[in-house]
């Protein structure tokens, strides 16, 4: 069903987690869910889960909710999953290797059909079903094959390279891991992972959260006036103390922690494996 309504980007975004979602409740056999079930599951609340569905042409039932196989239905055919689709590796470093023995992509529709690699001592090495081929055979297995997907896991410094060669091969669509920015013309779609920039972004908030818990204050530490042996002989050691400590020039004054250091590891620390 076409609603004629053009789905915002933010919402494709989501309709993959709705869908991981969606598949985990049909292995329990659950025929249907309401919108507050996947909302909280897909870590969002439950007027835009509504909402976003609502771009499908599925609105649910008051009282019930979602059909769940109909909603997967639908999920899929908007993401395109109920096609094939042929995939191509270009790197087959750590990562691309990795990438390369995924199974979990064929069962969203999406096929490895190459891989590529400039290294002419991994090309004609086998990984797992297929044969690393070299990149002079770039043109004619993505024609051979009809891949429109391509996937980057090369150096940063030929990453842009690579990303024109499959762009003349036929190429439409790229996820690029390489720790770089790629210019492709209009009609090519490109979607970028950098492993780096994400974990420096947990270092940011990491050192944020620690820095708002703060030292453990040595003042809070110390036994109240007052308190052990006599009351009054307690009362003016703690007086004696603390005048000793402003005499001192300490004030209670607790010096304040020190800023943690900027991280200066490069962009392609990570990636840099994947060449």
């Amino acid at each position: 069903m076409k609603t004629g309504r053009r789905i915002p980007e933010a919402t494709v975004a989501r309709l993959p987690v709705y869908l991981r979602s969606l598949l985990e409740v049909a292995e329990e056999k659950t025929t249907t869910i309401s919108s507050e079930r996947l909302a909280d599951m897909a870590g969002v609340n439950a007027a835009k889960v509504r909402k976003d569905l609502s771009y499908l042409g599925s609105y649910g039932t008051r009282g019930v909710g979602y059909d769940v196989e109909y909603l997967l239905y639908q999920i899929s055919r908007r993401l395109g999953l109920n096609q094939d689709r042929p995939v191509v590796i270009v790197g087959v470093g750590n990562l691309g290797h990795a990438l390369a023995n995924y199974r979990g992509f064929v069962a969203r529709g999406f096929r490895v059909v190459a891989v590529f690699d400039a290294d002419p001592n991994k090309v004609g090495e086998r990984l797992g079903d297929l044969q690393i081929s070299s990149m002079e055979d770039l043109v004619e297995v993505v024609t051979r094959e009809n891949a429109a997907i391509a996937v980057i896991t090369t150096p940063p410094q030929v990453a842009q390279e690579v990303a024109d060669r499959l762009v003349d091969a036929g190429v439409t669509s790229i996820l690029n891991f390489a720790p770089t920015v790629l210019v492709v013309p209009p009609h090519v779609s490109l979607r970028k992972v950098d492993l780096s920039i994400e974990l420096q972004i947990l270092s940011f908030y990491q050192q944020r959260s620690g820095l708002a818990a703060g030292p453990p204050d040595p003042l809070a530490m110390a036994p109240p006036v007052g308190a052990g042996g006599a009351g009054g002989a307690g009362a003016a050691g703690g007086a004696g103390a603390a005048g000793a400590a402003r005499g001192a020039g300490g004030a209670g004054a607790v010096a304040p922690p020190r800023a943690a250091g900027s991280l200066s590891a490069s962009d392609g620390a990570l990636a840099g494996q994947s060449g």
